[in-house]
């Protein structure tokens, strides 16, 4: 097997705002696992708030190509648990090394890797289209440039019901809100009082992460349900936003990629949670990997591609809010 590590820099459509950064492009790096025939792939993108740059995967990724080789044969649950212990402290580079090594082993298995899995992908949800913190002119000029029946807005501004005011002025779509930290408790509850009359459908991360109390003081009093991100970033964070928020959004790069994703959606589930998966603007490569655990989710915002001006891979295709799958076993996924 051969290991080969692919930084990009992928340039997005528009500037891209939330509560605590601005950016125009998102490092990325693509691992790809070649085996006989078969070329698998798996991404990370980089990403300032959790001290992750593509430099620091590579650098965790190279010193254990040798052994990534020498365990070529292992299951996914297997390959995972060898290599969690040398990249818990990069759960970056673990989850690129994880979407690889998943796009492979199906792709051996002659499957997709949601048939692999038994999942049903009837019932798929809809996934929403970020619109980025801006002026309202230029939000508004976002969502009519992309008509979309799902909308995650970033808030985290003095100014934000206003800003949900105007957008519903221009379309009858589903907003989903996401300040990323930048609220305080009574900020929240308050705000949320007035966002559902506006026809908001929940709130993602209004407090900082590790405000448990205040998490409980809003998930207790919020009139809008209330969905975890940063609070929500590993396996056992899973226990501890019970009770503290309604629902979970787990991110792949977070928690170390698909192998772990699972779990943790299986035991929000069990737990009677809202389960979620969210993106990180990678591109194809990242979002089509989402894409199969689709059949475990009420939520979904795997975006990341369509914010690209232009796109790495060719992989999953996402219309009005569906999402289709290749015709590709494994991921499916290629690049361009």
């Amino acid at each position: 097997m051969q290991v080969i590590l692919k930084p990009y820099k992928l340039k997005l459509k528009h500037t891209f705002t939330i509560s605590r950064e601005s950016h125009d492009v998102q490092p990325s790096l693509i691992v790809q696992l070649n085996s006989g025939r078969f070329t698998a792939l798996g991404e990370a993108t980089s990403n300032p708030y959790y001290n992750i740059t593509v430099k620091k995967m590579q650098d965790d990724i190279m010193v254990l190509i040798p052994e990534i080789i020498s365990n070529k044969n292992k299951t996914p649950e297997e390959f995972w648990e060898i290599f969690y212990p040398h990249l818990k402290n990069n759960m970056f580079a673990l989850c690129a090394l994880d979407l690889a090594f998943n796009d492979l082993y199906a792709q051996k298995q002659g499957k997709k890797l949601y048939e692999l899995w038994g999942y049903n992908t009837e019932n798929n949800p809809l996934t929403d289209y970020t619109i980025g913190i801006d002026t309202v002119d230029k939000m508004v000029a976002k969502m009519k440039e992309l008509p979309w029946p799902i909308y995650k807005i970033k808030l985290g501004t003095k100014e934000d019901i206003k800003i949900v005011t105007e957008l519903r002025k221009h379309t009858n779509a589903v907003f989903r809100i996401d300040a990323n930290c930048g609220w305080t408790v009574d900020e929240t509850i308050k705000n949320a009082i007035e966002l559902k009359k506006l026809r908001v459908e929940f709130l993602e991360q209004p407090l900082k992460a590790d405000d448990w109390e205040g998490h409980k003081k809003v998930f207790k009093t919020s009139v809008l349900p209330v969905i975890a991100d940063e609070s929500c970033q590993i396996e056992a964070d899973i226990e501890k936003c019970q009770n503290h928020f309604h629902g979970v959004n787990v991110k792949l790069v977070k928690c170390g990629g698909l192998t772990p994703a699972r779990r943790m959606l299986q035991k929000a589930k069990n737990l009677g949670m809202k389960t979620m998966v969210g993106c990180m603007t990678e591109s194809s490569v990242g979002i089509s990997a989402i894409a199969h655990l689709l059949p475990l989710l009420d939520y979904v915002d795997m975006d990341g591609a369509l914010l690209l001006s232009e796109d790495i891979a060719k992989g999953v295709t996402i219309t009005d809010g569906v999402v289709n799958y290749s015709d590709k076993n494994g991921v499916g996924v290629t690049l361009i």
